[in-house]
């Protein structure tokens, strides 16, 4: 995770804050979107294998059209609600972790030289090419 490094090293603590401030308000509404939208995808099957669905009139259960266009939703659902969700968790935890851990750093690099940021991203693009 070498994101919040590279941000704080570049654009100095008030990048990195605001790199904090744009994982968490951007990830926590994202886990617990998919975490629940997995969850009703794959209860909307159950439901219409337990109970049927009612369309115009017409009943249908399983093996029917609306049936097998739950599976397809279950499939995309169970991923989300037993991987995808959970996991922006611990990537909000591992951002804010990374950040504070090497914080001394990037205040001195800061303090020292306010110019250091342009120069600190070129040595880090030429090594990542």
């Amino acid at each position: 995770m070498i994101v919040p490094i590279v941000v704080g090293l570049a654009l100095g603590w008030i990048g990195l804050v605001g790199t904090i401030f744009g994982v968490i308000l951007a990830g926590f509404p994202r886990a617990l979107l998919m975490a629940n939208a997995g969850g009703a995808w794959d209860n909307a099957k159950k439901y219409i294998e337990i109970e049927g669905i009612e369309v115009n009139g017409q009943r249908f259960g399983k093996k029917s059209e609306p049936h097998k266009n739950a599976v397809v939703g279950d499939v995309v659902g169970d991923p989300f609600k037993d991987t995808t969700g959970p996991s922006l968790n611990p990537l909000i935890k591992v951002v804010n972790t990374v950040s504070i851990v090497f914080a001394p750093v990037i205040a001195l690099v800061s303090l020292i030289n306010p110019a250091a940021g342009p120069l600190i991203m070129h040595l880090i693009s030429i090594l990542m090419a």
